[in-house]
């Protein structure tokens, strides 16, 4: 895959060496003559319309297996051999008039390096099933502990002739996509490569009157002119203003329609694909590129609990103590400026941290923005406490690990009035400071970041100092 000599060229065998770590880890706890069978994603049009809404986009845990990009295919990786079986769809001959050449099996076999291409007719997956003497399919029936959504497992036509089970392969296969081959690092760094340099492309033409959606807009088109990044990992977050303090800003009730004042900050949060593969960068800045004196106080609070985290993040350390860190530190930088008082070991424990930053401090990156395998492993059960509820993930850090650190500091007029009204939390609360910073939104600091014995590796490349901030966004 690749989007021309400019952009990365991600070869098949990142597809071919993810099918044998998952063999690799299903092989001698399956019973005799497994197969896994996965089904691909489906295009769809917008509801009752012949008219597709947005490209086609393949299905993250069918794609990390096979790289396939076409929709309606299914594909197979027998447990004992290890070989690999792709089963596209046979298209009808009218395909060539109306979307472009249809390919033969020999083309999809080399594109992918699969072992065998079986064009999906009527029955050609259970034959192919029944030739390698398949006794147990292991489907894929994938639950996310976020959403609540679940992925069902693949369905196809005399599935009934063989067994099923939908339980045991989830853990497994999620658990390969949480640590990174050297291939899919690769590609990570060249999407929030591609992500920094459209930010930076926001920052520097960015002027007081134009509406959030003007950068939005900009931010799209150098991901793709660019960067060959056709889709992005989530909806843009382009907020100004008091629209910082809406965590995820940018959807159908706020949709960064907003136009900017000068002495705005900004807060944007956006990142594309490549290859599906995804990216998650936020920055924060003023609109006429000088910070005030009270965005610098919560700037620099967010940017030290940053710092922090990016420092003490290694293998061993778990993420929830992560969490708590950078609240500690937030809340240290609001206590020296006058927002809060007290002890702050006493604060945090009161959850006065999550009043501030009321979102988890970050979660896995790859095939997903929000990347699966967040609470397997050692994670610990979800909390029930405010801002600790909404970790993505409690695991203990481990290399190959990817992982975004977005502390942030927010002005959210329903959580502080609930904490100044709360005798706990309202005595380590200063109100009449805290009403000053009423209605300038929020701060967010977010960097992708892989997991290392030898240190964090930091994959975003933007201005992050105020000093450095500053002098970028005016031409220096």
């Amino acid at each position: 895959f690749n989007r021309g000599a400019h952009t990365l060229q991600v070869p098949a065998k990142l597809f071919a060496k993810n099918r044998a770590r998952l063999v690799e880890a299903l092989r001698g706890k399956t019973p005799e003559k497994s197969v896994v069978l996965l089904q691909g994603g489906q295009e769809k049009n917008r509801y009752n319309t012949d008219a597709e809404d947005l490209p086609f986009r393949q299905e993250s845990y069918f794609f990390w297996a096979f790289g396939v990009h076409e929709s309606e295919c299914y594909g197979a990786i027998d447990v004992e051999s290890g070989r690999s079986f792709l089963f596209p769809p046979r298209l009808h001959a009218d395909y060539a008039i109306w979307d472009g050449k249809i390919n033969d099996e020999t083309w999809f076999k080399k594109h992918y390096e699969v072992d065998e291409v079986i064009f999906n007719d009527d029955g050609a997956i259970a034959n192919a099933l029944s030739n390698l003497s398949t006794k147990t399919l292991l489907l894929l029936k994938a639950d996310n502990t976020d959403s609540g959504n679940v992925l069902a497992p693949a369905h196809f036509k005399d599935i009934e002739k063989f067994a099923t089970d939908e339980l045991f392969l989830y853990p497994i296969f999620a658990e390969q996509r949480v640590y990174k081959t050297d291939e899919e690092l690769e590609v990570l760094r060249y999407a929030s490569k591609i992500a920094s340099d459209a930010h930076k492309a926001a920052m520097q033409h960015i002027k007081p009157g134009m509406y959030e959606y003007q950068l939005e807009s900009l931010f799209r088109h150098t991901s793709y002119y660019t960067g060959g990044c056709r889709h992005l990992a989530y909806t843009c977050i382009a907020a100004s203003g008091c629209n910082g303090s809406i965590l995820h800003y940018g959807h159908a009730n706020a949709p960064n329609d907003r136009q900017i004042v000068d002495g705005d900050m900004c807060l944007f949060d956006m990142g594309p694909e490549y290859c599906c593969y995804a990216s998650d960068i936020t920055t924060s800045f003023p609109a006429n590129g000088k910070f005030t004196e009270k965005q610098k106080i919560v700037y620099n609070a967010v940017l030290r609990a940053n710092r922090a985290v990016l420092t003490a993040a290694k293998p061993g350390v778990r993420w929830a103590d992560m969490h708590l860190l950078s609240e500690k530190i937030i809340l240290e930088d609001l206590k020296a400026a006058g927002l809060v008082q007290g002890d702050i070991d006493e604060a945090v424990k009161a959850r006065v941290g999550a009043v501030f930053m009321p979102h988890g401090l970050g979660h896995f990156l790859g095939l997903d923005v929000h990347d699966v395998g967040g609470y397997l492993g050692d994670a610990t059960p979800r909390s029930t406490e405010a801002g600790l509820k909404s970790l993505r993930t409690t695991r203990t850090l481990q290399e190959r690990m990817v992982i975004t650190i977005e502390p942030g500091c927010y002005f959210i007029d329903f959580l502080l009035d609930k904490a100044l009204a709360d005798p706990v939390q309202s005595k380590f609360l200063v109100k009449a400071k805290i009403d000053e910073f009423r209605g300038q939104g929020g701060v967010r600091i977010e960097d992708d970041v892989v997991i290392w014995t030898k240190g964090a590796e930091n994959m975003s490349k933007v201005p992050r100092t105020i000093e450095e901030i500053e002098a970028f966004m005016s031409g220096n």
